[in-house]
């Protein structure tokens, strides 16, 4: 909904709360103003009582309007996250007037653990969301009513979005902007701000090589170092399992206990990560990729990347190519 001719966007702070968060959504939606978006964006930071919050690196920021006294219609109403996520989920009044605007609400979103706060709404009830990961099983256990899915940077689930954290600000209004406003602008934007433009919402938040620390189990490690450096050869279960010198199914249920996947699951991921670096820094035929990264073909890389980054290795190179 706009009011007049600008688009209402208000976004819910509180002490705690991450301002890289709330500087992603806000400074976006300024670039996009200045790049012509039309109707233009009328951002405001909405707090408790309209007080300043202390944000959770120090910095105070300044409320420009009382959460309590804020009325529709909203364009897109927007809680970010923090470290003082569970505290405002606590607060019942906080909460109770995230509810009030989210009926009055176009869109209704959330960054990182601002889910939390959108949860104990009901809002998300029944719906799929995200959250950063290393949050995601604090927010499914508390609210079991809540399909939370740790692996995605956004999702959308009717008008309702939920993103991963931080920097996922950043990817969720780029994807808002171009919703509203058209690739074109967009692009400019992302251009603007020196990012991406734009990362699957699919794309997964964390890497297989840098997203947990390695594995303690000894058999583990060998095993998933052999993967990451033969990922032209034989990756299936049953070599891994001779190589590792325990049964395929023990081999399993080791990855899954100490991994998280199955060895299969791994070895998927892997390939796809590696051929994404050689995407962005080489320019190899994609065939080449395919086959230097273990995929019996380039149709078969396709559907792997489709899978795990939500686009195509030929989209994919062509966002975040340097080479």
């Amino acid at each position: 909904m706009s009011t007049g001719n600008r688009r209402r966007v208000v976004v819910v702070a509180y002490d705690d709360a991450e301002l890289v968060e709330i500087a992603c959504v806000t400074t976006a939606l300024d670039g996009a103003n200045r790049f012509g978006a039309s109707p233009p964006y009328d951002a405001c930071l909405v707090t408790p009582g309209g007080r300043p919050v202390r944000c959770s690196s120090g910095l105070v920021l300044a409320g420009q309007a009382a959460l309590e006294r804020t009325r529709g219609p909203v364009d897109t109403l927007l809680v970010v996250g923090g470290p003082g996520h569970l505290a405002a989920a606590r607060n019942t009044s906080l909460v109770g007037h995230v509810r009030r605007l989210a009926d009055v609400s176009r869109r209704v979103a959330s960054v990182c653990t601002g889910a939390g706060v959108l949860a104990e709404t009901g809002l998300l009830d029944g719906r799929r969301a995200t959250t950063h990961w290393a949050y995601a099983q604090e927010l499914a256990q508390r609210y079991p009513a809540v399909d939370v899915d740790a692996t995605p940077l956004y999702l959308r689930d009717e008008h309702v979005c939920t993103s991963a954290g931080v920097t996922g600000a950043l990817d969720l209004t780029l994807a808002f902007v171009e919703e509203d406003h058209g690739p074109a602008l967009a692009r400019s934007l992302a251009r603007m701000m020196v990012t991406y433009l734009q990362r699957s919402g699919n794309q997964a938040q964390i890497s297989t090589f840098v997203g947990a620390p390695a594995p303690a189990h000894r058999t583990v490690q060998r095993t998933i170092e052999h993967i990451t450096e033969h990922l032209d050869g034989d990756l299936g279960t049953a070599a891994l399992a001779s190589f590792a010198g325990v049964s395929g199914r023990h081999l399993a249920r080791l990855f899954l206990s100490h991994v998280g996947r199955t060895p299969a699951q791994f070895v998927r991921i892997a390939r796809a990560e590696a051929a994404s670096q050689l995407l962005v820094s080489t320019t190899l035929p994609l065939a080449s990729i395919a086959r230097r990264c273990g995929f019996s073909s380039a149709e078969t890389m396709r559907q792997v990347f489709l899978d795990h980054y939500g686009t195509t290795p030929s989209r994919h190179r062509a966002v975040h190519s340097s080479a």
